[in-house]
């Protein structure tokens, strides 16, 4: 395979969180730049994704039932109770 150098410029600590990514998958970041690229030429696409972030009144309602399950425990619930009871919730 001939070989060729790419020089980028990114942040110090972009680099250093990729390193560490791909040293805990054990494998060089080199291998994982090269398998991008490669699939960049194959598909003719870039896919960002972002992680879903929930919105405030799905935030709001998370953070009701985490308060609302250490204050209360269900025990002993029939699955037709268990589902009754979440749909009054």
């Amino acid at each position: 395979m001939d070989k060729t150098i790419i020089n980028i410029k990114t942040d110090r600590y972009v680099k250093e969180g990729a390193q560490s990514a791909a040293r805990e998958l054990g494998l060089p970041l080199g291998t994982i730049i090269n398998a991008y690229l490669r699939e960049l030429a194959r598909e003719k696409r870039v896919i960002f994704s972002v992680p879903p972030t929930p919105n405030v009144k799905l935030r709001a309602l998370l953070k009701t039932i985490y308060e609302d399950s250490k204050k209360k425990t269900v025990k002993g619930l029939s699955y037709a109770e268990a589902v009754e009871h979440l749909n009054r919730i």
